[in-house]
C-alpha cells in the first residue's frame, strides 16, 4: 500500500511538473494509471467521484507538504486546473557560511518540540541535498541558548496549513466575555505568538471585518471551506500590527491598578510607575490599549482595576463570564 501511494504521488508530481498548461481533475484522473485503475467503470468503487476527489485532495496536500509548489488556476469558463511550474520548484545554489547555518539550526530547534518539528527537520535535509556543506552542523550547540515556542492548541496545525494554502476555515470560538462559543467563518492571514499565546489574524466573513482570534479559545475542530478569499490579504507588517494591537501591545493611554505584592511581574515590567500602598498591595500605572482587560483577568484576585471605569467594567464582565463557565 505504501509503495502504491508513493508511486501515485510521484506520477502526479511528474504530471503537474511536465504540463505547460493547467490540468483539470478530470484530465489528471484519466492520465494517471493509479487513478484509472482505482476508479474505472466496474471497479466497484463506492461513490467513485467523491472518492476520487477525496484521494486527489489528500495527494495534493501530501505533495505540498513535501515542498512541491502547486498552483490552482481558474479558466475563463470557470474550470479549475492545476500545475507545478519548474521555476517555482527549483532552488538556487545554496551557499551558507557557519554563522548562517547556525542561525538556521537555531530556528529549527525552536520547533523541535512543536508540531512543526517534522517540517523543520525536513527543511534542513533539503538544504543538505541542495548543497549545504557537510562540515557544517546546524544542530551544533552554540552557547547556552535553548529556544522553544510552545504549541499546545490543536487548532494550530490546520490553521497554519490554511494560512499557507489560502483556504477559508470554519470553527467555533468562545470570546472571553461569552459563556458559549459561536460559529465563525474566517479567511486566515497569519499566526502570531504574543506573551506565550498564539493568535490568528484574518477576515471574519460574517462580520465583514478583520479580526484576531486567540487559539486557546477555539473549541472543536477547525474545518476547511472551499472557495476563494473575498477580502484582500494585507502584507505581513500590517497583519503583525493588527495582532499586536488586538493582543494589547498598542497603548494610547494609562490605567491605574492595585497589584498584590510579589505578584504580576509581567505587569510590573510594563509599569510607568509603582507606589507601595502597604497591606501587601501596590499601585501601578500601566499602558492601556485594546486587549488589556483580557490580560488582567489572567492574574485573577491579584489585580484590582481602579480606573478608568470602562476598563474596570470590562474586567468584571470577563470574570463573570469565566465564573459562568
Amino acid at each position: 500500500m505504501a509503495i502504491a501511494k508513493a508511486e501515485r504521488l510521484m506520477n502526479l508530481a511528474l504530471c503537474l511538473l511536465g504540463t505547460r498548461r493547467p490540468l483539470s481533475k478530470r484530465e489528471l484522473r484519466d492520465s494517471i494509471e493509479a487513478y484509472v485503475e482505482a476508479f474505472r467503470p466496474g471497479s466497484g468503487a463506492v461513490g467513485s467521484d467523491d472518492s476520487f476527489n477525496r484521494m486527489f485532495e489528500r495527494d495534493k496536500d501530501d505533495l505540498r507538504e513535501l515542498g512541491l509548489v502547486i498552483e490552482t488556476v481558474e479558466s475563463l469558463d470557470g474550470e479549475v486546473g492545476y500545475l507545478a511550474r519548474r521555476d517555482s520548484n527549483r532552488l538556487p545554489p545554496i551557499a551558507l557560511d557557519a554563522e548562517e547555518a547556525a542561525a538556521l539550526g537555531l530556528v529549527a530547534k525552536v520547533w523541535q518540540q512543536a508540531r512543526l518539528a517534522g517540517a523543520a527537520s525536513g527543511a534542513l535535509q533539503k538544504l543538505r541535498a541542495a548543497g549545504l556543506p557537510e562540515d557544517v552542523d546546524p544542530y551544533e550547540a552554540h552557547g547556552a541558548l535553548e529556544p522553544h515556542i510552545p504549541v499546545h492548541e490543536a487548532a494550530f496545525e490546520p490553521l497554519m496549513l490554511a494560512c499557507r494554502d489560502r483556504r477559508p476555515v470554519a470553527f467555533d470560538y468562545r470570546k472571553a466575555t461569552a459563556a458559549h462559543p459561536e460559529p465563525r467563518i474566517v479567511e486566515p492571514w497569519a499566526l502570531e505568538c504574543w506573551r506565550g499565546h498564539w493568535y490568528l489574524a484574518g477576515w471574519d466573513r460574517d462580520r465583514g471585518a478583520e479580526r484576531v482570534f486567540r487559539l486557546s479559545r477555539i473549541t472543536g475542530k477547525v474545518r476547511t471551506r472551499s472557495g476563494k478569499y473575498t477580502a484582500e490579504v494585507p502584507d505581513v507588517v500590517t497583519v503583525r500590527e493588527t495582532v499586536a494591537s488586538w493582543a494589547g501591545e498598542t497603548a494610547d493611554r494609562s490605567a491605574l491598578i492595585r497589584l498584590r505584592t510579589g505578584a504580576g511581574y509581567p505587569l510590573r515590567a510594563k509599569a510607568v510607575s509603582v507606589r507601595e500602598l502597604g497591606d501587601d498591595w501596590d499601585e501601578l500605572e500601566i499602558p492601556y490599549g485594546h486587549g488589556l482587560d483580557a490580560w488582567l483577568v489572567e492574574f485573577g484576585p491579584d489585580v484590582v482595576v481602579l480606573e478608568p471605569a470602562e476598563l474596570r467594567a470590562d474586567v468584571v464582565d470577563r470574570l463573570r463570564a469565566v465564573a459562568k463557565g
